[in-house]
């Protein structure tokens, strides 16, 4: 950048009022990337996302010089759950337009500084952008690499990148008068934003309920009459996605939308695996054009496999195997849903990540990847140093020891996405994910598929081991659905759940080899709830721990009875490992449900439920006997209430179905089954 003017005035104001020393040794670059520092006044310390601070800023270039200063800058910080991580955001506003990534770059004064921390390679925002490029979208965020350092303090490796607005060289749409009159042209440009955080949203459509923030006008200009018109607008374009005929070339939806910068938008959603990717995106109306127009692409940092909160991606390998349109966070979501009920649409795709394939998009990305590592190799150094590589900052899947294997991840991953994709697109079934693992009304042993042998409790209901399945109820197991995708697996000899007791932060990858136990019954418990994950034809499953994102595995393969069943690594060997995968084989026993108890004895103590009353509760001879509580689930383990032993509780609130209650007396567990 080449900023002379600038520089040469702000540093002489700076050097009369004393606030910058001539000599630039003290701004010097820490690594091969530019340096930033930037100081607040009094040393102020940045807490808000809304309140900004003064500061000043210089910025030193590849050669070691400070090619630009300011001293009247305002900073803030940014973001929403990146806000809260220990590496921070910050958003920038200059007094006057500012150039700071150069010529051919945008000239204004709102900027940001991306910090990347739950993505530990720091690139994924930039490499969006670049296949936002290669994809064709009009807009997409320029940036830099940068280190930072704050206060003199340094933070970290951070991404100097565009604030989306409405500007040359970044959304370059037309510009609504201000204020407007009577002969404006109120019919564009508008910049909206699906905004899933609802911090900011000014309304929600009708039938999808996707809440929309409108960005330009900004909140401070924005006239009512223009406010009025793009509501209305949205509201049509999803009239006309909801209406029967959707799928009419001229009574649908279909003019209401740019179909290319649609279906671009929408494959560098599924490309990059984001899921947050229909939670909040851009997209934006032209002045006395019709379509919507969607982009730029915009926070990407937990897409490519980067999030292990949702069920279907705790395995590293089932996020290769889902469509973001079917299992992404955002009612919006559910725009693309129903386009996918129009054959065009289906089409449209096809055709256009067809001709993506045919242009080199995995070579591109890997290209990119690769260029993006070279640039950061000395800067991610000096940035874990300070915050540590291995440090689970968000919700990372996986957790390395080195920069590189974060980087082969991310390729690996791209590669195989793109595969999976041009099948899933073409309509093979084979590429489907297997059915979800659906349970009847019977007890599982659940058989090693290594050594045949089946998992257990041991005699005192603790240990979870593999035994030769003998004819004994620690070796059945009641798998109960919890409604969101895991399960519970209940003991049928003692009543306890099966449980990954690994203490510590951990991630998939990190901190295994604890033994599995047992627990008293808790679906608010997600060391007690598991995933079944299908691997070959469907016969076998790796058990995945909710909390640990661990898979149960067979120590060392070992066939002898008693051998322990750990919580292990949850990677790409789930697929191959033998010692990782169970068959669920049902007994002959049938769960029972009994109509109602009216009186069940447990020594001294006995549980009694007046099914006329409605009323479940305790009974003992010595009141005090009673001090124990109870809880109250179910079928499908949703905890609905707990109670005190010496108390009663009331089931007239609960509709007709079967429950469970579960307590703990004397350091046995115990539970009784009964229906409504």
């Amino acid at each position: 950048m080449r900023h002379y003017h600038i520089l040469a005035i702000f540093m002489q104001a700076a050097l009369m009022l004393g606030m910058v020393q001539p000599a630039v040794a003290q701004w010097h670059r820490l690594t091969n990337l530019p340096a930033v520092y930037i100081d607040t006044y009094n040393n102020t310390r940045i807490v808000s996302k809304t309140d900004y601070v003064w500061a000043s800023m210089h910025y030193v270039d590849e050669t070691d010089q400070v090619t630009f200063a300011v001293d009247s800058l305002e900073i803030r910080g940014r973001g929403n759950s990146t806000w809260n991580m220990p590496k921070k955001p910050y958003k920038l506003k200059f007094q006057t337009k500012q150039k700071l990534l150069g010529k051919g770059y945008a000239n204004a004064k709102k900027w940001v500084l991306l910090a990347n921390a739950a993505d530990k390679t720091m690139m994924r925002n930039a490499l969006t952008s670049a296949l936002g490029e290669f994809a064709g979208l009009a807009f997409n965020p320029a940036c830099r690499f940068v280190d930072l350092v704050l206060n003199g303090s340094y933070q970290g490796t951070y991404q100097l990148t565009d604030q989306i607005d409405v500007r040359p060289h970044r959304v370059d749409i037309a510009e609504q008068d201000y204020p407007i009159t009577l002969i404006s042209d109120i019919t564009g440009g508008y910049l909206m934003e699906v905004d899933g955080g609802r911090e900011s949203t000014l309304f929600s459509t009708p039938h999808y309920g996707v809440p929309i923030r409108i960005h330009y006008p900004d909140d401070d200009e924005i006239a009512g009459a223009q406010n009025t018109y793009i509501r209305n607008y949205i509201t049509d374009f999803e009239d006309h996605l909801w209406a029967a005929d959707f799928a009419d070339p001229q009574q649908g939806y279909r003019s209401y939308v740019d179909s290319l910068s649609l279906a671009n938008l929408y494959l560098c959603t599924e490309v990059s695996a984001n899921i947050d990717g229909f939670y909040s995106f851009y997209f934006y109306k032209q002045r006395q054009q019709k379509p919507l127009f969607w982009g730029p692409l915009w926070d990407y940092d937990i897409a490519y496999n980067n999030d292990w909160r949702m069920w279907n991606e705790r395995s590293l390998n089932t996020t290769v195997h889902s469509l973001m349109s079917d299992i992404a966070y955002g009612t919006a979501r559910m725009w693309f849903v129903r386009m996918w009920e129009d054959p065009w649409f289906a089409r449209l795709i096809q055709r256009r990540y067809q001709e993506l394939l045919d242009a080199g998009l995995v070579a591109r990305m890997h290209h990119v990847v690769d260029s993006l590592a070279g640039v950061l190799a000395e800067s991610q150094q000096l940035n874990y140093e300070h915050w540590g590589i291995d440090v689970r900052a968000y919700h990372e899947t996986v957790l390395y020891s080195t920069y590189d294997e974060y980087v082969a991840d991310l390729k690996t991953f791209v590669t195989e996405r793109c595969a999976w994709l041009k099948r899933a697109f073409a309509g093979n079934k084979d590429v489907l994910p297997t059915p979800v693992f659906e349970p009847d009304d019977v007890y599982y042993r659940i058989v090693s598929a290594n050594t045949g042998k089946a998992i257990e409790l041991n005699a005192a209901g603790q240990a979870v081991q593999c035994s030769a399945g003998a004819d004994h109820p620690t070796a059945d197991w009641q798998v109960v659905p919890t409604g969101d995708g895991y399960f519970l697996f209940l003991n049928r000899g003692c009543v306890m759940a099966l449980s990954d007791p690994t203490m510590g932060e951990s991630t998939a990858t990190t901190n295994v080899g604890t033994p599995l136990a047992s627990s008293l019954p808790d679906t608010d418990d997600d060391r007690q709830l598991w995933e079944l994950v299908a691997q070959g034809e469907g016969d076998r499953y790796n058990l995945l721990n909710v909390h640990t994102r661990h898979a149960a595995n067979l120590q060392g393969g070992n066939g002898a009875d008693g051998t322990p069943v750990l919580s292990y690594t949850n990677d790409s060997r789930n697929a191959s490992s033998a010692n990782r995968q169970w068959r669920m084989v049902p007994t002959d026993t049938g769960v029972e449900i009994p109509h109602g108890i009216v009186a069940m004895a447990i020594g001294d103590y006995a549980l009694a439920y007046n099914g006329e009353a409605q009323l479940l509760h305790f009974g003992a001879a010595d009141a005090a006997r009673l001090t124990f509580d109870a809880t109250v689930f179910t079928a499908a383990g949703k905890r609905v209430g707990r109670f005190r032993a010496d108390e009663t509780f009331s089931t007239g609130t609960l509709p007709p179905g079967v429950y469970i209650v579960v307590w703990s007396a004397d350091g046995k567990p115990h539970s009784a089954k009964f229906m409504k």
